[in-house]
């Protein structure tokens, strides 16, 4: 399968995860307060819901090492196809894969959201998960990820938000700003905080420029019909999904 070829905004998500795989999963439960299996299980439960038959394939992208296309094929009993563009998290994910024992269920490839190696509809639904502030055209890269499903197959989606509410957005922000990359650095030395110090401004800037309103709009353009949102954990978390349009 050929390199992907990256992007500026591909190449900082590239080395801004690549020395974060061993650990990742631990501590992304304990800095984001245990909130982020919550907010994968409800993601998942989207297609729980929906007619993704086992036997069914389900692509999970931004997969990282694994953890939700696990739960995809534990729920679904669907084959799942989980695709990331960081090698080293593919390779931790690979051995997760293992210790679960589902090689047989669970396939990783090394790829780029906005160019996925699948022919158009192929797959009965699709993840993704902290993707859209790593791209630079996320119209594009929506309408890349709707091109692979199936007529009426299930998208969902999971992101970091911005709280709502005045009272809880400034708690965020104190959060964010100071004790995440403290919390980081005391938990997983310099790499996490790094991104504990990344993590906030990034979401900030995100919305700022792409809130939740447009989104929507943008997966409409993109194909999907019926697009829902949940916000969660008074607006830390959100989970998105649509319906893939057509057939």
């Amino acid at each position: 399968m050929p390199v992907p070829v990256l992007d500026t905004r591909n190449s900082f998500a590239q080395q801004l995860f690549a020395p974060l795989p061993a650990r990742y999963d631990r501590l992304a439960e304990i800095l984001s307060f245990g909130q982020n299996g919550q907010w994968r299980r409800a993601m998942v439960d989207r297609l729980v819901g929906a007619p993704v038959a086992a036997g069914g394939v389900v692509l999970d992208v931004a997969a990282g090492t694994a953890g939700v296309s696990l739960q995809i094929a534990a729920r679904t009993g669907a084959r799942v196809i989980g695709v990331d563009l960081t090698e080293q998290m593919l390779r931790q994910g690979a051995q997760n894969v293992t210790a679960a024992g589902a090689d047989g269920r669970v396939c990783l490839v090394n790829a780029r959201a906005e160019q996925l190696p699948l022919p158009a509809a192929s797959v009965d639904a699709l993840t993704f998960t902290y993707l859209l502030r790593y791209v630079s055209d996320p119209q594009a890269t929506l309408t890349e990820l709707a091109r692979v499903v199936r007529p009426g197959g299930t998208v969902a989606s999971l992101e970091f938000n911005v709280p709502p509410s005045p009272f809880w957005r400034f708690w965020w922000r104190a959060y964010t700003t100071l004790a995440l990359p403290l919390g980081g650095l005391i938990t997983g030395g310099r790499q996490w905080y790094e991104v504990g110090r990344f993590l906030g401004p990034s979401i900030t800037g995100h919305y700022r420029r792409y809130p939740i309103d447009w989104t929507v709009r943008a997966w409409q353009q993109a194909g999907l019909r019926d697009v829902g949102y949940r916000v969660m954990s008074l607006g830390g978390g959100l989970v998105m999904w649509g319906t893939r349009g057509g057939g």
